[in-house]
């Protein structure tokens, strides 16, 4: 079901700090969730939960020619697994068309809006005088106040806001502060186009008003539009909500964030092994602080959060803070918790992969020691790949060299011997690996390393006996054979 809202009571005043607060995320679905959104949606969900307020969703989907569905499905589930959920059915902007044009003949009948008729040859023209005088190219207003009987029969007109052309247009923000633009260089924007169809500006503010609105939580890239669109919110004589206009996210470097910086989909970050709740604290440490706490649960988030602790600053992306973070979150999850996990991200690869009930048992039993030494879901699933087939496993380069001939034949000689006739507990395996080395004057590692190699196919795992009874006693032991000389 897509929500509609009708309009609501006018109340000539800004929004009272006293009232509910009712936030929205209102992506433009013209390609997936990424980094900045997603942080901008965060914001807007701790607020709203932090306040016992509404947190709404709106898809801005007017533009018809860009928007796709796959782009809606992208941020729904890029929202659904940062667990960021919303209060109601999503809006789509789209299918208010009739109610945003509703409002532009209310503003043409008060007075507020003109019909434009100039065609599209003199707007260009206009701009083309206006580039070659080395003035900022905006509409000149040429029919703003001449009498629409002057415009030929059957002409195309557009609606215009009758914007103010003195003074100026303050845009209150609980971030930026009090940003200023003189009106004189705001022109009449149009409000509907020439075939009927409301322009984005419009329906913002139309949208805002109807869902009930109180805070408008955006980047700041939207600032200039918070200032046209106050102009539009007088003329309806409607609240002013309240607004904190987000600095924008950069690199490392300090360059505008790139995909190279990690200006990636959401589903990209799930993809690459991240955890939503290392997610949510990395974001929302991306320009909001809580004293020197970098470890924030998201229930001390909801508690704490605040916009009045929102920086000015942009913030910088940092991969491997965010490595750091996520490390953190793996070993606070429970055991079985981490291991559907990583079964999860098994099953979403290409080719997918399902573990049977033994690599199940495995994975899990071995959990405690895999997540202490791993940043990220795919480097757990990488390093506990050995325990998902029997049969010898595949070796890495470093296994390979490991395996030299000497230490094959000490597996065939000495290893195997003594393991076929000791007890398979890891402390009893240990044990006997120790007693080995002694009998052949030998340190512990040279003879745990072959073994380890020819096990798990890898050279860094694991504490190796840990590793040798949860595989099991009949399957170490084939393995063993299999890279014995």
């Amino acid at each position: 079901m897509r929500a509609c809202y009708a309009g609501r009571p006018p109340k000539n005043l800004t929004m009272a700090e006293n009232e509910t607060p009712v936030l929205r995320f209102a992506p433009s679905p013209t390609g997936f969730l990424h980094i900045g959104g997603a942080r901008t949606a965060l914001f807007n969900w701790l607020y709203a939960r932090h306040t016992g307020g509404k947190f709404l969703l709106r898809i801005e989907d007017t533009d018809r020619q860009r928007s796709t569905e796959a782009a809606i499905a992208a941020i729904l589930d890029g929202l659904s697994w940062l667990e960021l959920n919303w209060d109601g059915e999503p809006v789509y902007q789209y299918a208010r068309a009739a109610r945003h044009r509703e409002i532009a003949e209310q503003l043409l009948a008060e007075g507020h809006a003109y019909r434009c008729y100039a065609t599209p040859a003199e707007l260009e023209e206009m701009r083309t005088k206006q580039r070659a005088e080395g003035k900022p190219m905006r509409y000149d207003g040429r029919w703003r106040d001449r009498d629409p009987s002057e415009a030929p029969p059957d002409a195309s007109f557009v609606i215009r806001l009758k914007a103010p052309r003195s003074g100026e247009t303050i845009v209150h923000d609980v971030v930026q502060g009090d940003v200023r633009f003189a009106n004189e260089n705001l022109d009449d924007m149009v409000l509907l186009r020439s075939d009927g169809t409301p322009t984005y500006m419009l329906a913002v503010v139309v949208d805002d008003y109807d869902m009930g609105i109180t805070h408008i939580i955006r980047g700041d890239d939207h600032l200039n539009n918070a200032a046209r669109q106050l102009q539009l919110i007088h003329a309806l004589d409607w609240p002013v909500p309240i607004y904190g206009h987000l600095p924008l996210i950069h690199g490392p470097d300090g360059a505008k964030l790139s995909k190279r910086h990690g200006a990636l989909a959401v589903d990209a970050y799930r993809d690459m092994g991240y955890v939503p709740e290392a997610m949510r604290n990395y974001l929302l440490r991306l320009g909001w602080s809580h004293g020197n706490d970098e470890i924030i649960s998201t229930e001390q988030a909801i508690a704490w959060f605040d916009l009045e602790h929102i920086g000015r600053s942009p913030s910088r992306f940092d991969f491997k803070k965010l490595d750091n973070l996520n490390a953190h979150y793996l070993r606070a999850t429970p055991d079985a918790e981490l291991a559907k996990e990583v079964e999860a991200l098994l099953e979403r690869m290409q080719p997918p992969q399902s573990l049977s009930g033994v690599a199940r048992t495995r994975l899990q039993a071995l959990m405690p020691a895999l997540k202490e030494r791993v940043k990220t879901l795919i480097e757990l699933a990488t390093a506990a790949d050995f325990l998902y087939a029997d049969g010898p496993p595949a070796l890495d380069t470093q296994a390979e060299k490991a395996l030299t001939p000497d230490a094959r034949k000490l597996l065939r000689d000495d290893v195997l011997p003594a393991f076929e006739k000791s007890e398979w507990r890891a402390e009893t395996l240990e044990a006997a690996a120790r007693s080995l080395a002694e009998r052949l004057g030998m340190k512990l590692g040279q003879v745990a390393q072959p073994i380890r190699a020819a096990v798990t196919g890898k050279t860094s795992s694991p504490p190796i006996f840990e590793v040798l009874a949860v595989v099991g006693k009949e399957e170490s032991l084939a393995r063993l054979r299999a890279y014995a000389g």
